[in-house]
């Protein structure tokens, strides 16, 4: 081998790191390739191409990370790349390469068995957050035995390759040939990186075989690129007139009127409640992870949620209803600006882009309500405490201002649901007091990894799983309904409970739609009479239903709808993730990709369970709807259509107040 590779010369060391980052990229892949068998496409085809595909990305990721190395294997006179020091800091840069490399692979497996993903751009916001996310880790998984037990291997690795390795330090090369083979790198990595990109794994029909075929490293760095998409760019699209009318004609109805038909994409109406409008405070509490699948209601047998399952026979409860996002800003997104998911980050990350939006939270403050935010954790975390605070709210609480004495259980991710509600109860008297209504929308944090909350509340230990924090949710939300009626503003209060996204998002599909069902309360024993509502709906229909609910008029760019007052029998619900956007209507989900691709399939129901079957014939009205929802959101959050100042300043300008506006029904 040594007298076939000799043209190689010093760069014979590049080749050894190439084949030992190989071959742990290979055994990781084969490793979660085992872990979830049965989820996966086993064809020959399938699972060779998987491989072939994330040998490419394997290959692409060790060229763009050795530039480095190639630069030092280049340029290193011949004195000092024999020197007795310089043989020393090489072999101890092995060993902490090898550490690493198996440090990743280790990561990989953590984070595939959080998502069932490689790396993306949620690796990325954990980057930024290290903190929480370093607590998390730390609270979940024993971290220092973890780590040490790299030791050995890494030791084991090093030391079989030792010999080999010290072999390549005593070639003698000229600059010359160094030169001519850094020169033939150089044009591969370029190749690459204009060959090779997110394409080659967008051609798994099967999600997991798709996050196999990736490297996780390569995932994290291009997720850099990929955390806001071009929709014009990336999507399908149609003519914007016809999308215009689409639009118009989905968002519709008798209660409401568009304030300009004749601008592109302009879809302010005004809505006109019937009814004497209810001056009723609201408490809008979005749960950390609460899947529908959890809850007895819905099937589980563990008994979870006795308190819940119980409140959905005493509240207005949702059964067919929709998460729209896979992160919790998608849902925070969703719920306070009633806008379709577009792609990429949420609204509430885009730092610059986030505020000064047509929100829930707005609407109420020029109702004359009292605003705030109340968080769990650290309102910096995802960039909350900037979007709240733009976008109508007030007040905004959090961990950081709750005080210490206060405090009687806290993890990575914040204070415990208990202490949460108890501070809710504290800003609701405050509020009180001073006669105004109050709109609080809460994220709670408890229901989440590492799923810890305070001792001998329930009958599972804190740490227990997912389990046990589902169990504690439903306790700690059911002291905090015993707790507020005892208080004099309850009988005058709405109560709006749901989940900000599942508590697992991957599966076969690429938008495995029982992964995005999630349950909806809407309680107020004196105002609001218990009913089931079967009519499918998601997070954008929130901030309408409720306005409804309070006979509020009001002008809106909401895409959601009034559900209890929807005339047509259309059940839709947008679901998406970071790249793939959706529409679910009726039984048919219509999903738009980059690249300008889209696919559609058809849920079936048969007793053995759901069957998936792709549409042979594209059903081009749904197509084109799906199409025209997120066409018109882009363009509207590029163009800034929906800010509050600007529309607001515009209504002054014309002698009215945007919040008060009456507008004849056009017909």
């Amino acid at each position: 081998m040594r007298k076939n590779i000799k043209f190689l010369n010093r760069f014979q060391l590049y080749l050894w790191f190439y084949l030992l980052f190989f071959v742990i990229s290979l055994l990781t892949r084969m490793g979660l390739l085992f872990w979830y068998s049965d989820q996966i496409n086993h064809s020959i085809f399938n699972i060779s191409t998987l491989f072939l595909t994330g040998w490419l990305y394997d290959t692409a990721f060790y060229l763009y990370a050795s530039i480095p190395l190639i630069i030092l294997l280049w340029l290193t006179p011949e004195k000092i790349w024999h020197s007795k020091a310089f043989r020393i800091v090489m072999n101890i840069w092995m060993v902490v390469t090898i550490y690493l490399l198996c440090f990743i692979v280790v990561s990989e497996f953590i984070f595939w068995e959080e998502f069932q993903v490689r790396f993306n751009f949620i690796a990325v916001d954990y980057l930024v957050y290290r903190k929480e996310v370093i607590d998390n880790i730390r609270e979940s998984y024993p971290v220092l035995s973890i780590l040490s037990a790299l030791i050995p291997v890494t030791l084991a690795i090093a030391f079989s390759l030792k010999k080999s390795f010290n072999r390549t330090l005593n070639i003698t090369s000229t600059l010359f040939q160094r030169t001519l083979v850094s020169g033939v790198l150089l044009v591969i990595i370029i190749s690459v990186f204009f060959g090779i990109d997110q394409s080659q794994r967008l051609n798994f029909n099967n999600n997991f075989n798709k996050e196999l075929a990736s490297n996780g490293p390569y995932q994290f760095f291009a997720a850099f690129r990929n955390n806001e998409l071009n929709y014009h760019t990336f999507y399908s699209e149609i003519d914007n007139n016809k999308a215009d009318s689409i639009i118009r004609k989905a968002l519709a109805s008798p209660y409401s009127s568009f304030l300009k038909p004749d601008e592109l994409f302009n879809i302010s109406r005004h809505i006109d409640n019937p009814g004497k409008e209810k001056k009723l405070n609201v408490i809008l509490i979005s749960i950390e992870s609460l899947s529908a699948k959890y809850l007895g209601v819905f099937g589980n047998k563990a008994k979870l949620s006795p308190f819940l399952d119980q409140l959905s026979k005493n509240s207005l409860f949702f059964t067919d209803f929709y998460a729209t996002g896979t992160r919790t800003t998608r849902g925070l997104e969703s719920i306070t600006l009633s806008i379709p998911p577009t792609p990429g980050r949420s609204v509430v990350k885009r730092i610059g882009k986030e505020g000064d939006k047509w929100s829930l939270g707005n609407i109420f403050k020029s109702k004359g309500y009292d605003t705030k935010f109340i968080y769990g954790g650290r309102g910096y975390f995802d960039n909350m405490n900037s979007f709240f605070s733009q976008n109508g709210y007030d007040g905004i609480v959090d961990q950081s201002t709750i005080p210490d004495d206060e405090v009687k259980f806290s993890n990575a991710w914040g204070v415990s649901d208990e202490d949460l509600y108890e501070e809710t109860l504290k800003q609701a008297d405050l509020a009180y007091k001073t006669k105004k209504p109050f709109f609080f929308h809460l994220m709670t944090t408890s229901n989440h990894r590492p799923y810890t909350y305070p001792d001998n509340k329930i009958d599972i230990p804190s740490g227990d799983g997912r389990y046990g924090a589902v169990k504690y949710t439903d306790f700690a939300i059911k002291r905090f309904i015993n707790w507020a009626k005892n208080k004099p503003w309850f009988k005058d209060t709405v109560f709006v409970v749901l989940a900000d996204h599942c508590a697992g998002s991957a599966g076969r599909e690429n938008l495995p739609v029982n992964k995005y069902h999630i349950p909806l309360w809407i309680y107020s024993p004196e105002h609001i009479k218990p009913q089931i509502i079967t009519r499918r709906s998601g997070q954008i229909d929130v901030a309408p239903t409720l306005l409804g609910l309070l006979n509020m008029d009001y002008d809106s760019w909401f895409y959601g709808r009034d559900v209890l007052k929807q005339t047509t029998q259309e059940n839709i619900a947008l679901i998406a993730n970071y790249q793939y956007l959706g529409l679910y209507q009726d039984q048919i989900l219509s999903i738009l990709k980059p690249k300008k691709q889209t696919e559609q399939y058809i849920r079936v129901n048969k007793p053995s369970g759901i069957s998936i079957q792709h549409l042979e014939t594209p059903d081009t009205d749904k197509l084109e709807k799906t199409i025209a929802y997120y066409q018109s959101a882009a363009y509207i959050l590029k163009n800034e259509l929906n800010s509050w100042s600007s529309q607001n300043k515009e209504s002054l300008k014309q002698g009215t107040d945007p919040s008060l506006t009456k507008i004849t029904l056009q017909q």
